[in-house]
């Protein structure tokens, strides 16, 4: 794999990113460490965590994924050299009453420096505010409601945290997570009229059960230089095919594991319907319906680095062995009429 640049970013990642969230929650300390061995072993140098993580979120596991990162950094000499690490600071706290109430200066800042203690580093190459804390339709809301607006953190406020972790040398670039057009656009555009540090990246869901990205988000980060980072592209697992028989129940996966992930975006039924109807395709064109979701990222423009969560060694070669899967025309044409049907039921 060659790398590829992250906005006007210095940074140069693996087209392939680890994501980290299931580390302290399905994946115990030990088997997470040899999921990042492995990873390393096979050319990945991009992970990605958050300071929220493990998921599904709760008290006694906030900060767990970090700090089983920080300690495998500590005891795997050269490592953390080799690695573009990002990381992100929770937005307003969405019920999480552990986390702060507000994305505020001081609270960027504070979450920063409690990320690289559990970190075991000096800095982090990728910090991003994973939601935003103005009013907007995220994680299932389809629908902008101005009256749900109120008073809160404005976007110059955390440029403005942001600049001062780059200004000391805790960060090195800054993205964002769950975006809209509008979001992206606002802090480039006070990022350039203040001097302050210019977004590289946005982290958005984007798969074949939710492409909404591509609903205007695609053309504000092609033209303004922002990067996608993929996440989702397994659509939580409904793109596996492993729920297709049994429905969401009578598996090892989230979906299945745990209540609170079945009633998200990702647990609708018209969300399963249509992975079904992906996951068919790929068996008619020879393919895993994993090798189907994983290429139709791999291979799409509009993507800098895919993210991919694992539970597994096995899991992980699963998705490192279907780069350089190729879709024809032909193929697209059909994702793209079920997509015309279904839209996108995960959004």
């Amino acid at each position: 794999m060659n790398t590829v640049s992250l906005g006007a970013s210095a940074l140069q990642v693996s087209p392939i990113c680890l994501g980290t969230m299931t580390f302290g929650e399905q994946v115990n300390e030990a088997d997470a460490h040899q999921i990042l061995d492995r990873s390393l072993e096979r050319g990945v140098n991009f992970l990605d965590a958050a300071e929220m993580y493990s998921v599904p979120a709760r008290a006694e596991t906030c900060g767990a994924t970090e700090t089983i990162l920080g300690n495998w950094f500590a005891k795997t000499p050269g490592a953390r050299e080799k690695l573009v690490l990002a990381t992100k600071v929770a937005g307003p706290a969405r019920g999480m009453p552990w986390l702060r109430p507000e994305v505020n200066k001081a609270g960027i800042i504070e979450a920063c420096e409690a990320s690289l203690r559990r970190l075991q580093t000096d800095v982090i190459d990728l910090y991003q505010i994973h939601w935003p804390a103005r009013n907007v339709p995220a994680f299932g809301a389809l629908y902008f409601d101005p009256a749900k607006d109120k008073p809160g953190v404005s976007v110059h406020e955390q440029l403005e945290a942001l600049a001062e972790l780059v200004q000391a040398g805790k960060v090195r670039a800054v993205g964002l997570s769950n975006e809209t057009p509008y979001g992206v656009h606002e802090f480039v555009r006070l990022a350039e009229q203040h001097g302050l540090p210019r977004v590289a990246t946005v982290q958005n869901p984007y798969c074949l059960i939710n492409r909404s990205y591509e609903n205007g988000l695609d053309e504000t980060c092609h033209r303004l230089g922002v990067s996608l980072l993929a996440y989702s592209p397994l659509g939580f697992g409904l793109l596996t095919g492993k729920y297709d028989a049994t429905g969401l129940v009578g598996d090892a996966g989230r979906m299945a594991l745990y209540d609170s992930m079945r009633k998200q975006r990702w647990g609708r039924p018209e969300a399963l319907d249509a992975a079904r109807r992906y996951n068919a395709l790929a068996r008619e064109h020879g393919m895993t319906p994993a090798q189907l979701a994983l290429a139709f990222c791999y291979t799409n423009w509009r993507v800098a680095s895919t993210i991919i969560g694992v539970t597994s060694l096995a899991q992980l070669d699963e998705c490192l062995d279907a780069w350089g899967t190729t879709l024809s025309p032909e193929l697209l044409k059909e994702i793209d009429k079920i997509r015309w049907e279904t839209r996108d039921p995960a959004q």
